[in-house]
């Protein structure tokens, strides 16, 4: 499988966003760990990270954080590219964002702040898994925000209440 990492390794820099986000969740997926083909894959987002998507940009974040590769420079560019698209980040990718970054312990205020802003309208949407993923990212980093705690804490409630058959 090395060998798998290093032929995309030689190639990644004539990937897309779209491609570098997959391949880098595909070798997540199969827990393929080559610190080489992640900095390489790094190296070839950031100068390409603003024509990534939200779902790209939460998959890059995540799958450096699944495979607990710090990369400070890139987690910067994310969530750089990520605050301007905010508005079109679903439920599971507003989680899975701050989740990587608080899995990496990068700090990065003004996109926990716009993510929180970002989920409370549509935080009917999120499910158990992204309720529990949001406010776990916030709380490992320290990160206050009473207003998207009460949400969050009200949409649980039905869910909890329909898990244990008290409707």
């Amino acid at each position: 499988m090395l060998a798998l990492g290093e032929l995309a390794g030689r190639k990644i820099e004539d990937f897309d966003a779209r491609s570098i986000a997959m391949t880098l969740n595909a070798f997540t997926k199969r827990g393929l760990r080559s610190p080489e083909f992640f900095e390489m894959a790094a190296e070839a987002a950031i100068p390409i990270i603003d024509t990534f998507n939200s779902q790209e940009l939460a998959n890059t974040a995540n799958a450096f954080a699944k495979m607990d590769h710090p990369h400070p420079m890139l987690f910067d560019e994310v969530a750089n590219a990520a605050i301007p698209l905010i508005d079109t980040f679903n439920s599971q990718e507003l989680a899975n964002t701050v989740n990587a970054f608080a899995r990496m312990d990068h700090p990065q205020p003004s996109l926990f702040d716009e993510v929180a802003n970002a989920a409370i309208p549509i935080i009917g949407t999120f499910n158990s898994q992204h309720l529990a993923n949001t406010v776990n990212a916030f709380a490992r980093m320290d990160h206050k925000h009473p207003m998207l705690f009460d949400e969050v804490a009200n949409a649980a409630i039905p869910i909890m209440r329909e898990l244990s058959g008290m409707t």
